[in-house]
Order: C-alpha cells, then sequence, then structure tokens
C-alpha cells in the first residue's frame, strides 16, 4: 500500500491525476499484492506542483522530477525495487511528454519501519497487513 509522491515544476504534467493514477497502479502492480479494495484504495500518489523557482540543482536548473516512494518495511525485493525505478521513470517522462526527463528524474525508495504503517488509525506491523489482507480476500470469496 505505498504512498508515492512526485514532486516537479508546475506545468511540467498536461495531467496530473492521470500521472498520479499511473504511478499507483504501476507501484501495485509491480508490488505484487492481491487486487483488493484494501490495496487499490490505500495506494495512492500525490502529484506536488511547484513554482520552477523552488527548484534547482547545483548549476540553477529546475527541470527535475523527484518521486518518492514509502512502502512498508520489506515490500520490495531487489528486483522490484529495480522494476519500479524503471516504470516510474518512464511513466514520469511520458506524462510530461519529454523523454529526457528520464535522465532528470529522481526516484527515491523509502521504507517506513516495522511498525510504522498507519492505516485505519493503527499502526500495523507487517504481520497485521497480511492479516488484515487475509481477512478482506476471506471476505470477498464468501460474498
Amino acid at each position: 500500500m505505498p504512498m508515492i509522491d512526485i514532486y516537479a515544476a508546475a506545468g511540467t504534467f498536461a495531467d496530473p491525476h492521470a500521472l498520479a493514477t499511473a504511478v499507483a497502479t504501476a507501484v501495485k502492480d509491480v508490488e505484487g499484492v492481491p487486487d483488493i479494495p484494501m490495496f487499490r484504495k490505500n495506494t495512492a500518489a500525490f502529484v506536488h506542483e511547484l513554482p520552477a523557482a523552488a527548484i534547482a540543482n547545483v548549476d540553477g536548473d529546475s527541470a527535475y522530477v523527484r518521486v518518492q516512494v514509502l512502502t512498508n518495511a520489506g515490500a520490495l525485493d531487489r528486483e522490484k525495487q529495480i522494476a519500479v525505478v524503471e516504470r516510474l521513470t518512464g511513466i514520469v517522462a511520458g506524462a510530461a511528454g519529454d523523454p529526457p526527463l528520464s535522465a532528470r528524474t529522481w526516484v527515491l525508495l523509502t521504507e517506513a519501519p516495522e511498525g510504522g504503517w498507519g492505516l485505519w488509525g493503527h499502526a500495523h506491523t507487517n504481520a497485521e497487513l497480511v492479516t488484515a489482507a487475509r481477512a478482506e480476500i476471506a471476505k470477498l470469496q464468501g460474498a
């Protein structure tokens, strides 16, 4: 149930909502979790549009995008880390209509500590998340 934050200069993306949907879907798919409401409703992306003057590298260039992906501990093994970075970089460059932007897109992967995934007003451990997912799957199969 990753949370994804995308930071870019205002106007970089023609359709920020479509971008948010695409990256949330990509991370959920790479993560390989069941396609159930628990994961569909709680994997989300936020596009933060900043004034170009609020972004700069050492030379003062501001045509960069930063993508921060926050997951629960251990959600992405090395293969999935590589896949998430590759897919999100491509999605961002495509959404901007700027293929060279892939060289100026930073994707940072961060894990919440065990027990630090807050959802439904509770700080969940990975085991609790698995139990909740299994309970939802059982409810859906019994429906």
